[in-house]
């Protein structure tokens, strides 16, 4: 699968851009996974905004958590991915580059994520560590995770 990249801060993104991310994000997190919660959190405006683009459509998203802003280490959140990409490899693609990002952006440390409980292993997968005990979240487990630096 050919997904274009493109990472910039919350000043810098198109109002079409901001509309795409704004509606896969409502797509999936409200009508799919049937939670009600308010997305737009005013952390937005302080975070990058990792976007990946296919066939001219926006298909994967990650917002970039500069550290102090969310926790005092740096975060990727919002992950998502739409429906017409699942089981190809677009999940694992978005979080490689939101890995990399993350590092490029803010330097070598620690990530730490509020993880959907049943996402661990996938998440483990890209060397994240339980850090909590399960937690509810809008009426889904998470637990949080962190990612060390590598020595």
């Amino acid at each position: 699968m050919n997904i274009q990249w493109t990472c910039v801060p919350f000043n810098e993104l198109t109002v079409e851009q901001l509309y795409a991310a704004l509606r896969l994000r409502s797509e999936v997190f409200v009508v799919e996974q049937n939670c009600v919660f308010l997305d737009m959190d005013n952390y937005d405006q302080q975070c990058w905004h990792l976007l990946g683009v296919h066939e001219g459509s926006l298909v994967a998203y990650t917002r970039l958590v500069p550290p102090g802003v969310i926790y005092n280490e740096a975060s990727i959140g919002r992950v998502v991915t739409s429906p017409v990409v699942r089981r190809t490899g677009g999940g694992r693609f978005l979080m490689q580059e939101s890995i990399r990002q993350t590092g490029a952006l803010f330097g070598a440390g620690n990530i730490k994520i509020g993880a959907q409980l049943y996402l661990k292993k996938f998440y483990e997968s890209f060397g994240f560590e339980q850090a909590s005990d399960v937690y509810m979240e809008d009426g889904i487990e998470h637990i949080y995770m962190i990612r060390k630096q590598a020595d």
